[in-house]
């Protein structure tokens, strides 16, 4: 088995420990190549069996044996090219390993609301503090709405619960709800979400479906005094709608990790906007992240070998 790997930013080196990890569970014979630069991942990649990182869909297109693909990264809107989709490589990622990181950065941009702090540090002065507990809001017995019920919508429905919160969601899938999540709904009742939710956080692929989903007619339907919250895909929200709902009240504040456009010019609005908060794409950072991606992707070699079914599969054709 010959694998490729391709440094990211995520895994930007594979330790030494890793590697032979990442050997044994390959197998004997195995082979395990690395290739940073363009040039070099064009010339690996035509003899490769495993590719383990992300490449271009012009780079992947020059493949001709490969078997599965494991892209370091939760979503899969960058590379899904015509070839991926079509071709017979299994594809998988770190779909549901990212969502305890992401859940925990769109709680600390809801509470940065919430409790005053954006203004706090962007205006350092005492005499705002009657100003800031006058905005001040308590999440306890809030309803939340989560647009997306997958592994980071599991993770953000979790803690919206310990904050005791009641939780909706809506999910084009059928998925369970946890105990406590008070209801599960199809995307047909997205707007009767919409208007019972004080808080929605957006935790959704980016497919052609999402793209600018969130558009002028969905903040028509949120409460004027609802916070959304997104730290998946920024091009889920329509930028230009967001900011002129902003301003024109129909929404009380947003908390932004990702945003449309991606990155956001240094003097956009919505960067010293009173009532959001804005961090660089900076929700996926974790210490524990790389050790569970290089665990997921060594389990799943352990299954390829086996013949069995492998974890975190992305269905090519749905996007997620």
């Amino acid at each position: 088995m010959r694998i490729l790997y391709t440094p990211v930013l995520i895994v930007p080196s594979l330790a030494p420990a890793d590697r032979a990890r990442i050997l044994e569970a390959a197998g004997p014979g195995a082979d395990l190549v690395e290739a940073k630069d363009p040039a070099r991942q064009r010339a690996e990649i035509v003899d490769a069996d495993v590719l383990f990182g992300r490449v271009s869909p012009e780079i992947f297109a020059l493949q001709r044996r490969l078997r599965y693909y494991h892209s370091i990264g939760a979503g899969v809107d960058a590379i899904l090219s015509p070839e991926l989709v079509e071709s017979d490589v299994i594809l998988a990622s770190e779909k549901g390993e990212v969502g305890i990181h992401l859940a925990e950065h769109a709680f600390a941009l809801l509470l940065g609301l919430t409790r005053g702090v954006h203004t706090a540090l962007r205006t350092p002065d005492y005499s705002l503090r009657e100003p800031i507990r006058r905005e001040q809001r308590e999440l306890y017995e809030l309803t939340m709405g989560i647009v997306g019920l997958g592994g980071t919508g599991r993770a953000v429905a979790r803690r919206a619960l310990g904050f005791g919160m009641r939780v909706l969601a809506v999910d084009i899938e059928d998925v369970a709800a946890e105990p406590g999540i008070a209801a599960v709904w199809k995307p047909d009742r997205l707007h009767e979400l919409l208007g019972l939710s004080d808080v929605v956080v957006i935790a959704l692929p980016l497919t052609k479906a999402t793209h600018h989903l969130f558009t002028r007619d969905l903040f028509r339907r949120m409460r004027p005094t609802a916070i959304l919250i997104n730290v998946t895909r920024g091009a889920i929200v329509y930028g230009d709608d967001l900011l002129a709902a902003l301003e024109a009240g129909l929404l009380g504040g947003a908390g932004l990790d990702v945003t449309d456009p991606e990155p956001l010019p240094p003097d956009h609005p919505l960067w010293t906007h009173p009532r959001v908060i804005v961090t660089p794409h900076t929700a996926g950072g974790s210490p524990r992240r790389a050790g569970r991606v290089v665990a997921t992707f060594c389990e799943n070699l352990r299954r390829l070998r086996a013949g069995q079914p492998l974890l975190a599969l992305i269905d090519k054709r749905k996007g997620y």
